[in-house]
């Protein structure tokens, strides 16, 4: 008998593709990998702009004639300052773990230092009451304020800094003999900064706490799955088994005075005992029985949840075709590019050719697994589909991984 498979390539499969999407695998990794490259482009935009108003402020110190000397040490106070305010932005990420606020605090101790030594210093040197006013601003922007105060300060901040600003503002077109245009980009960014550190820090919390519900979403699906099954498994169990237990137990007490009545319930707990078996098959098969279209609904909607593009493409008729085969297929190939996949791209496709039905999925293939392969469910795939005489057909590319699945379709009397 020949193989069920036909591959480009062959190599040993291993055992742990059936495994499910849990803590450890890919996609798992690649949710959390998401959301930490996320809060890295942050800190990364604040410290540009941070960067973009110190340069701004030792230009003003040229400007203003400073000797090279304050101008060298207002830049390297400033890259100072700037490297100061990632640990803050790092506590701030933090701030929900077990730490107490005295561990907090301490960690926050020395950049806070160093935020108001820059502040007297640079104010100090240029001579500018926004300047020496900005960084102490910005690092308190960085702290974790209970709900609206932030907001609050926000608008403290622009006031006060707006204020300043003004008074500056006479100051330097007094010293530089002019209008003092040339200064408004100065002040403009030095004052936007704090407001644009509470707006960064907030759009954050907002994908964190998206981050947070669509886990919870899933962890509260799985569970209540999990609870329905396990209720339907108790009900049709215990009634059996309470039912079985009363015949057996008046068969025992039947059995001295009368065996026949005894026999008779010794063979209606048997009877039982099939219906409770014949009741558990119906039940797994109602479980399994979900037609072929919310199949590929459900898998396209899991890679989704998990940062893979995906598109699909199903024929009209795919709920006639063949579900105790394709299902249990679909859930496991699915399992498999989560695991196993770049998580970039999927693709899912179920169409009717001719007299038999072709189920396809398609994925990029993870650094990681690329001299690898997919795993050993591709050999239960490959049983499954032996049974319904059908064929497998996996590829296996540089960057792309597919399998290829065709059985036969049913006849008019069994798609009914």
């Amino acid at each position: 008998m020949s193989s069920p498979y036909t591959e480009e390539m062959s190599a040993p499969l291993p055992a742990d593709s059936t495994e499910n999407f849990g803590p450890g695998s890919i996609g798992s990794r690649r949710l959390r990998t998401g959301i930490t490259v996320t809060w890295w482009y942050t800190v990364a935009g604040l410290l540009v702009f941070q960067l973009m108003v110190v340069s701004l402020w030792i230009g003003a110190q040229a400007n203003l004639g400073k000797s090279p000397s304050s101008v060298a040490i207002m830049a390297i106070g400033g890259v100072v300052w700037c490297a100061a305010t990632v640990p803050l932005m790092v506590q701030y990420r933090r701030r929900d773990e077990t730490a107490g606020a005295a561990a907090q605090w301490r960690a926050m101790l020395l950049p806070l230092i160093i935020s108001v030594a820059f502040a007297l210093t640079a104010g100090l040197l240029s001579g500018l009451w926004v300047v020496g006013a900005v960084p102490l601003v910005q690092s308190l922007m960085l702290l974790n304020w209970p709900r609206g105060v932030r907001l609050r300060l926000v608008i403290v901040a622009l006031v006060l800094l707006g204020g300043l600003w003004f008074i500056d503002l006479r100051a330097v077109t007094s010293a530089d003999g002019g209008s003092g245009e040339s200064w408004w980009t100065l002040g403009f960014l030095s004052i936007l900064l704090p407001a644009m550190t509470a707006s960064s820090l907030w759009w954050w919390d907002v994908l964190a706490t998206l981050d947070r519900a669509r886990a919870a979403e899933s962890r509260l699906g799985a569970t209540q799955e999990r609870l329905r099954v396990a209720t339907d498994v108790h009900d049709l169990q215990g009634h059996h088994l309470q039912v079985i237990a009363l015949q057996l137990e008046l068969s025992e007490r039947l059995l001295a005075r009368d065996p026949e009545a005894a026999l008779k319930q010794l063979r209606l707990a048997r009877s039982s005992v099939a219906e409770a078996q014949q009741g558990t098959r119906d039940l797994a098969m109602r479980f399994r029985g979900v037609p072929l279209r919310d199949e590929i609904d459900n898998a396209v909607d899991l890679l989704r949840a998990a940062g893979t593009s995906v598109n699909a493409t199903v024929s009209a008729e795919a709920n006639l075709a063949p579900a105790a085969t394709l299902g249990p297929i679909i859930r496991e190939t699915t399992t498999n590019v989560l695991r196993h996949g770049a998580g970039k791209r999927a693709h899912l496709s179920l169409q009717r050719e001719a007299e038999q039905w072709r189920y396809e999925i398609t994925n990029d293939r993870a650094a990681e697994t690329a001299g690898n392969v997919e795993g050993s469910g591709l050999q239960g795939i490959g049983r499954r589909v032996a049974e319904a005489n059908g064929s497998v057909q996996v590829h296996r590319g540089k960057h792309e991984f597919s399998i290829v699945v065709l059985v036969p379709a049913l006849n008019s009397k069994e798609e009914q």
